[in-house]
């Protein structure tokens, strides 16, 4: 397959609900935007891989797409978290918010994001995925 951008080493899905990770994972294999796809279901599970990864040599995502309400630690909580344990230092990695039904205080809230790039209604679509990589991997 002759894509515009070059495959990501890795992606993580951070989402609660299988089913739509389920969706995501299979339609980002079929596009095969990344050479490996990771799922965690909670903000927290998120958060000690990257910390894992940070001390360990243990691939750090090039891209996260992050569910807002989630049990445990929600998109928030892992945000704020990210930040606080400056995780992003020297990271290109981006972050795009998931939601099946974001509130106008919390797409107001995603604002005061620098690392929130955008915010996607569940589940991804091809035109979505196809939009994410022309605009943040494209080929130079």
């Amino acid at each position: 397959m002759n894509t515009p951008y070059k495959p990501l080493d890795l992606i993580l899905l951070v989402d609660d609900d299988d089913t739509t990770n389920f969706v995501n994972k299979r339609l980002l294999t079929k596009l095969g935007v990344a050479k490996e796809i990771l799922v965690k279901k909670n903000g927290a599970e998120a958060l000690e891989y990257l910390q894992d990864s940070a001390k360990e040599g243990v691939a750090y995502p090039d891209l996260i797409f992050l569910d807002i309400k989630m049990p445990v630690m929600d998109g928030f909580r892992f945000l704020d978290e990210y930040h606080s344990q400056n995780l992003s230092q020297n990271n290109s990695m981006i972050i795009l918010m998931l939601t099946s039904s974001a509130s106008f205080y919390d797409l107001e809230r995603l604002k005061g994001y620098d690392s929130v790039k955008k915010h996607f209604s569940k589940a991804l679509t091809e035109a979505d995925v196809r939009e994410i990589m022309a605009e943040y991997y494209q080929k130079n």
